[in-house]
Parts: structure tokens; sequence; C-alpha cells
């Protein structure tokens, strides 16, 4: 290690740690800082309690007098806490979240000071919407977007500050926001599934998405980071050579946790409680320094809101314990990348998860209803489901390390295979009653006990059932999880009302008692959907010609990818559900485009910076030594010269051709940048910077990487993988 980030490091060693007090009992202080219902309860009457209840399921307004007092409790219950101001806090397209922080504090008209909060200040907020991924067509100037409560999300105390989980929308009502059309896609997922649930159970009132995600992260010293430009600058590294270990023993997976991280995790955690994010899980993963948590599930809108607090507290936290979490999906090449599982399931009012069988076979009907029905819904919208995890980031991990393929499958173990196959040979019409008996003792009986042994893990599909809900593996570890589970909900949601219609034109028009017109619907559909479903390694060159052949996408990058979210069908699915309208859904293809290309632009401009500041100079300054001790071997040896310094003379030679090569390739990158940047049509200007400009990267890489290998440590100006991935 050289001396300059020897001596980096080391001041952030000196300094002592941060004192915290712990949380001994999280129980007792769980959503301490959350403006929860039991929390509500003690500052407004049961009426105005019922009208939230109300707002959150059954869309009904909440009357302004009823806001009033829910300000005022709100208010003062935060102020007892030592908060002085309030922020709408929400999620833009930026991929952040965003907040705007108002005092409390006013002035009346005598020149005294009060606090006052009024609900017209926390239905509604305008913060400037010009600087955010805008969706409308206005002129910048006139670009004013709007803050609107959400109910159903509570609001927390973070800091001094209390924040109201809100939407963000345009000033003509369209979603500037991830929210938005999530709680859109939760209504009409609701609807549907409450509809197909009354053939089983007519108790039934509401059915909520619920959903658990795995977060991974890398935790790197962040001294270190800061020496990285490309790690500041871009959340990767554009250079460097693999550490002589990474994790091809296999030591790290659910090792034990180094006591620096595990500080940093139990400050976390206690944080966590104090919010309300539920962590439940804590490990190493299969990389040096790469970690995962996890929390208990929650409905799908209150866990999305609390992945996206938690990405903020882990910064926050890890500034104080002077470490940087990394939450790009491929900080290190040659290691595995990070993803976001989400895991969703499906769960009634009446407390019954409709991904798991239940006792009895009416219990196992109904999960097979959902179960077909969610892999009749990816097998239809597949390419729609790759969109929505596409990234510049997330490309770099699909397909490599134990991260899921570009191409969607779905995976459900063989013995869940061989009940779908037997479903299949169900005959058409009514059934007899052997027929019935047979299904019902020799398939659907034996559900429960197929899944309690059917635990195996394919990791490398992208969709994969894991028991009692659907594994989403191919999200993004820095991805709002709202993007994918929208879509998700939605292509359900249509799915389930399909199967209602022709399960209703059955029972009408052929006679069909209930339980064989949905044997009749499920069978064909299993027939339909087969070709979704694979079981082998989908890494595979085998599998690559197969799903060809089955004609499922295969879309290996963003722009090729984001194509399908104009396809005309896909865009009717979201406007006959009023998910996303058309201007909608055009304009998060273009923001996602855009970012696109300013991040392999920006990876573009980095990775010349490095080049010319950082690994030429260090070659050069190298080579500098080596040629001088060349002369004093000459003038010692004079003859036998060749013979004594003919490594150092291979070593200038080598060092001279990746220097040439390096020099040449990031101008040819340079230059084909440039051409890209006066492209006019976005999505023109997408394919080169993804096929002129990114795919010089790994030349480039390659040639600095070898150079890393033969430069004297000292000379080295960048941290190497050794140093932050094994620095603790």
């Amino acid at each position: 290690m050289s001396n300059l980030r020897f001596n980096t490091i080391s001041k952030v060693h000196d300094r002592k740690p941060l004192k915290h007090k712990s949380i001994k009992k999280r129980s007792a202080h769980f959503g301490e800082y959350v403006f929860s219902p039991n929390v509500m309860r003690q500052y407004v009457s049961e009426d105005i309690l019922d009208e939230v209840v109300d707002a959150i399921y059954n869309k009904r307004k909440i009357n302004g007098n009823a806001a009033d007092l829910i300000a005022l409790g709100m208010k003062e219950w935060a102020i007892s806490k030592g908060v002085t101001h309030y922020s709408h806090w929400f999620q833009p397209l930026s991929g952040t979240t965003a907040e705007k922080h108002d005092g409390f504090l006013d002035l009346l008209e005598n020149g005294m000071a009060i606090e006052q909060f009024q609900g017209s200040q926390l239905i509604q907020q305008e913060p400037e919407a010009a600087s955010f991924p805008n969706v409308s067509s206005r002129s910048t100037f006139e670009a004013r977007g709007y803050s609107a409560w959400d109910p159903s999300s509570p609001a927390f105390i973070y800091g001094s500050t209390l924040c109201i989980p809100t939407i963000f929308v345009s000033f003509n009502g369209e979603a500037l926001d991830y929210k938005t059309p999530l709680l859109r896609s939760i209504n009409i997922l609701n609807e549907a599934s409450v509809a197909v649930c009354k053939y089983f159970d007519k108790n039934v009132k509401h059915v909520k998405a619920q959903l658990g995600w795995e977060q991974e992260f890398y935790l790197i010293d962040r001294a270190l980071f800061n020496s990285r430009p490309d790690l500041v600058l871009t959340g990767r590294t554009l250079v460097g050579q693999s550490a002589a270990k990474g994790h091809q023993i296999n030591d790290n997976y659910f090792g034990t946790i180094p006591n620096r991280v595990m500080v940093f995790l139990k400050e976390l955690e206690d944080e966590c409680t104090l919010l309300g994010v539920p962590l439940k899980t804590r490990h190493n993963e299969a990389a040096p320094n790469q970690f995962e948590i996890a929390p208990i599930f929650e409905e799908a809108n209150l866990s999305i809101d609390h992945n996206s607090l938690l990405m903020d507290v882990m910064d926050r936290i890890s500034e104080r314990h002077f470490f940087k979490v990394l939450f790009h999906e491929k900080p290190f090449d040659y290691l595995n990348g990070s993803g976001k599982h989400n895991n969703w399931s499906l769960s009634t009012d009446t407390g019954i998860n409709l991904l798991k069988p239940g006792k009895t076979p009416m219990g196992n009907l109904q999960f097979l209803a959902f179960f077909i029905n969610t892999i009749k819904a990816v097998n239809t919208y597949e390419s729609l489901l790759r969109a929505s995890i596409t990234s510049a980031s997330n490309d770099l991990r699909l397909g490599r390390d134990e991260a899921p393929p570009n191409i969607i499958s779905v995976f459900i173990g063989e013995k869940l295979s061989k009940v779908l196959q037997q479903l299949e040979k169900v005959s058409k019409g009514k059934l007899s009653p052997d027929e019935k008996t047979d299904l019902k003792l020799n398939i659907i009986g034996r559900i429960p006990e197929i899944l309690l042994d059917n635990t195996d893990r394919n990791r490398t599909s992208p969709f994969a059932f894991t028991g009692n809900k659907f594994e989403f593996r191919a999200v993004g570890s820095k991805t709002n999880c709202a993007n994918p589970i929208t879509v998700l909900n939605t292509i359900v949601a249509n799915q389930l009302l399909e199967f209602k219609t022709e399960v209703d034109l059955l029972i009408s028009k052929k006679d069909l008692p209930k339980d064989d017109a949905i044997f009749n619907v499920l069978r064909d559909y299993i027939k339909s959907s087969k070709h979704i479903l694979y079981e082998g390694n989908s890494y595979s060159e085998h599998w690559v010609k197969e799903a060809k052949k089955r004609g499922l996408s295969h879309a290996l990058n963003t722009p090729e990818a984001l194509k399908a979210m104009l396809t005309q069908s896909h865009v009717a699915l979201f406007e006959k559900y009023q998910v996303l309208n058309k201007v909608e859904v055009n304009a998060r293809y273009t923001i996602e485009l855009e970012d696109y290309i300013k991040r392999v632009q920006i990876e573009g401009r980095v990775l010349s910076e490095l080049v010319f500041n950082h690994i030429i100079p260090s070659a050069i300054n190298y080579q500098n030594v080596l040629l001088k001790n060349v002369e004093i071997l000459k003038s010692i040896y004079n003859d036998d010269f060749i013979l004594h310094g003919k490594s150092q003379l291979e070593l200038i030679e080598a060092i001279s051709k990746y220097i040439r090569l390096i020099k040449t390739e990031t101008d040819i990158m340079v230059q084909a940048r440039k051409k890209a940047n006066v492209v006019d049509v976005l999505q023109n200007k997408a394919i080169m910077y993804c096929n002129s400009v990114r795919t010089m990267f790994e030349n480039i890489r390659y040639n600095c990487d070898k150079l890393e290998l033969i430069v004297d440590d000292n000379f080295w100006s960048l941290p190497k993988y050794r140093e932050l991935l094994y620095t603790k």
C-alpha cells in the first residue's frame, strides 16, 4: 500500500468511535418515532381515526375539519419529541428520496411567535418540480409540482423533522414519482384479488400485496472510498485488478460479521426500530465486505417506503462509523453483484396468505388459482417485467456471478411442476365424481406436503416460487422497489380479472359447477404458460437457445429492454387500469433512457480522468525508476548489461505497450462519446452510448489492470481491491 493511501486510512482509524446508547429490548421501542394509528388514537377521536381508515381502504377524501385535527395532533406529538420542522417526504423519479423542510414556527399579527401546523399544510405542499425528472410538456419555468399526503403510510420523525410520506404530481396531475402509480396498482390488485377470493370465501373484503425485500450492499472504509474518483462519482470501480482472494473459497457467506461492521449494524437496527422499520435478518454475503439485511414482511406500500428510508438512514449512519455504503449493483468487477430480492405475496383481511395452500382442498384450489394466474401474468408480460428492473448499473450485474440472467423465467420446483402437469390432464367440461375425488385427494390435497419438501432455490432464476411467495430476484440493489412491484401488481390484477371473466362465462354459458369451471380455466392457463417455466441452469447457452425457441425476450441492455414500455399492448394495460396514462409511460421511458445516457457519459468522463491523471502517470513514474536503474546497470556491467538488465528492459517495454494501448483506446472512447453527444434521437443516442462508448470500457480496464499488476505498489495512486475489500 502506498504511503499516501496508508496515511489516508490511518487518520480515520485514529479517531475514537462514537458512543451510541444501545436499545436493549427492541420491542419496547418499536415505532417510537412513528405517528402510527395507536399513537394517533391518543391525539384524535375514534371518529377522526375512522375517517383515516376510510380514506385508506375506500379512497374517500378526509374533510378539512378532520385534517386540521389530525395535523394538530401530529404537531403536538412531534413537538413533544423535540421536532421543529415538518416535510413532505416523497420519492421522485430521480431514484432518491426528497424533502423540503418548513418550520412549525409562525408569527401572529402582533409579532408573537407560535408553532402552527394546519390541515392544508398536512394534505398538500408545493415543492418546485422543474429540477426533478419531469413528465410535463410545460416549460421549465412553469413546472409546478404538488406533494399530497398518503395516509396509508404513517408520518415519522427523523432527526428534528416530522416526515410525512406523500405522492408527488405535476400541475396537470401526472405522476412525478414512484408512489403514485404504486398506489394505483395496489388498488386495482385489491379489487381483482377480492373478486377471485369470493369464489372461496365470501368474507374477504380486502387483499394486500405484501413485500419483503432483501437489501444487499457493500461496506468500505470512507477514506478509501474518497480516494477513488470512480467510486465517488459513479458508485463503482471502473478499473481495478481483482484481489488474489475473492469469494472463490466461499468463506465469507454467513461468516462472522466483523466487529466494526457489527457496531454499525447495531446502531442501524436501533435507529430502524425507532422508525418502525422491522429489520429481522443480517448476515455476511458471498463477497468480502458484502452484507445483507432483510425485514419482516409488510404491506407493499409501507415496505417500499421503509426500504427507501433505510437506504437513506444507512448512508447517514455509515458516515458516523467512517464507512461508505455501496448500493451499486456491480461496484467490483470479478465479484458478486448486489440485488434487492423482492419477495411478493398476497394476504387477505381474514389472515390468509393466498400463495400458501390451506389445510383443505378448497384452500389448495384457492392457492392454485392465484399461483397459476401469477405465472400466466409473468408469461404474458415478461418483457415488461424485464424493463421494470433495467438500469445502467443493473446491466452490469444481470447474468454474472450468481445474479439472474436477462431472460425472465419462472422457477417453481420439480414437485410443483409435476402437480401442474397432472392438472393439465384434467378433462375439458364437467368433471365426473371420480375425477374430482382424484384431483382433490391425489393432487390438490398433497400440495402442503409437497411445499414442505420443496425448499430448493434456483439461484439463477429471476422469478422463483419459494414456498409461500414469489421472489423477484432480478431487482437491483439500488432500485426503488416501487417500479417492479407496480408492474407486477398491475399484470397480476389484469390476469385475475381475465380469469374471473372466463370462469363466470363457463358457469353461465356452459352450466358448469364453479370448481369445474375453475379447473377448466386453470388447465388452459397451464398449457399456454409452460414456456415461461424453467427449472435448469439459466446461465447455460442451452437456455439462451431454448428461450429464443419459446419466444421469450432477451434484452441484453437497458436501451433494448426499455422498448417494451412503449409496446401498444403494455401502454393500453396501464391506461386500462389508470395506473399510468400514455403521457406518464412515455415520460418514464424518456427519463430512464436519459438516466442511462448520463450515467454512461459520466463513467466515460471519469474513466478518462483515471487514465490521464492516475494510471498513466503512475506507470510513467515507475517506468522512470526502471530507466534510471537500467542506466546504473549499464554503467556497471558494460558489455554484460543485457544479461543483468534484461528483466528491467522487459518491464519497461511492457509498461510502454500498455500505456500505448490505454491511450489509444481512451482516445477512441472519447471520440465515440463526442459523436454520441450530438445525436438528437434519444433512443439512437442511448444505443450509441451502449454499443460504441461503454463497450470500450472493458478493453481500457483490461490494460489498466495489467499495468496495476506490474507497477510498484508505492507508485500506484489508487486504493486496490485488496485494500477496499479487506480493510477492517
